[in-house]
């Protein structure tokens, strides 16, 4: 099957490239941007004499007669009118932008400071949680990617709220990712002077993704009541780590939990729970699809937390786009990003 790419400039983009180009089913027909037409190439050099295509502006109509899938890895406020175009035309989309993953327009205007995206798209985009919603992926048009961060939080809480055994009060995500999250467009945030040898909060109780973690947790359970989720940046390239703090309803020990995390994960092949007593770190899944997840109970305060980590640009954008478009033609998940993390 063929698929077409819009954004190839960005890192999210690039990482589609990374993926599909080995991937044994889908083949790269086109990739676009909204830049000057030259070939990749020239754009990363890295690539020379191993990807030979040109970077081509976008007609909606080439490319829907020519692919089967196009991924969209543009930003917030311009994947919506890319999408609503596609969405008239015979091609799958998968949006890797935050446009069409909230249900309630004031909430997209709020975070996200953008006019929302039309109704019609977001009503039938399926949330892309690929653990979670494998079902309505399969038969869906539209996939509406999970935020880095919300993917890395809401795998982690997952169980523990749809088996309601934690207190819906208590949530508090501690979020902490590194500079490319933040995209390829320098700022004055994310320059080597500021970021190098530094860590700092930002977005403080406004991060974009908050509405999207709520709106989840209270899908798989309506008790769920506002989190607090705050989120820091890490003098690195890649990964993300959330500690998540809950409260439980009632005596649990670490056993217990590792047991049910494990349970509910077991035929999940990109989630991997650790053994009681270890904990992941990020670089232990760079560059690859994995979640690893850490578990641990103080008896003492009746508290749970969880560690959970990712990578970014994978499981938290491409990587996770690439495993949706595996379960909506039917394939094997684990199609085409069966690799080892990167390590050192």
């Amino acid at each position: 099957m063929k698929v077409s790419i819009i954004g190839t400039t960005g890192y999210g983009g690039l990482e589609l490239l990374r993926i599909l180009h080995t991937h044994p089913v889908f083949e790269i027909q086109s990739i676009h941007s909204t830049k000057n037409e030259v070939s990749i190439s020239s754009e990363y050099p890295h690539l020379y004499n191993i990807l030979d295509k040109n970077i081509e502006g976008i007609d909606y109509d080439k490319i829907a007669s020519e692919s089967d899938l196009v991924f969209l890895a543009t930003p917030s406020g311009v994947s919506s009118s890319l999408a609503l175009e596609f969405s008239k035309r015979d091609i799958k989309i998968i949006d890797l932008s935050g446009d069409l993953r909230l249900l309630n327009k004031e909430d997209y205007k709020q975070w996200y400071k953008k006019e929302p995206a039309d109704s019609s798209l977001v009503e039938n985009a399926v949330y892309g949680l690929s653990e979670w919603n494998e079902e309505n992926i399969k038969s869906a048009n539209i996939i509406a990617n999970p935020g880095c961060y919300s993917t890395c939080a809401l795998l982690g809480l997952a169980p523990v709220t749809k088996e309601k055994i934690i207190d819906p009060r208590s949530v508090v995500i501690d979020g902490k990712s590194g500079t490319s999250g933040a995209g390829k467009s320098p700022s004055k945030s994310s320059i080597y002077a500021e970021v190098n040898e530094n860590f700092k909060m930002y977005k403080v109780n406004e991060h974009q993704h908050t509405p999207e973690i709520e709106q989840q947790l209270t899908d798989w359970n309506n008790d769920m009541k506002p989190i607090t989720f705050s989120t820091h940046l890490l003098p690195m390239t890649r990964g993300i780590m959330t500690t998540i703090y809950v409260g439980l309803q009632s005596d649990y020990k670490t056993t217990q939990i590792v047991d049910l995390y494990k349970q509910v994960y077991e035929n999940h092949p990109f989630v991997r729970v650790r053994p009681e007593g270890t904990y992941p770190s990020v670089k232990e899944v760079a560059g690859s699809n994995y979640c690893d997840i850490g578990l641990n109970v103080d008896e003492r305060t009746g508290r749970l937390t969880i560690i959970s980590v990712i990578d970014n640009l994978m499981k938290g954008a491409a990587g996770q786009a690439v495993q949706n478009a595996n379960i909506m033609y039917g394939l094997d998940q684990k199609t085409g990003l069966d690799f080892m993390p990167l390590y050192p």
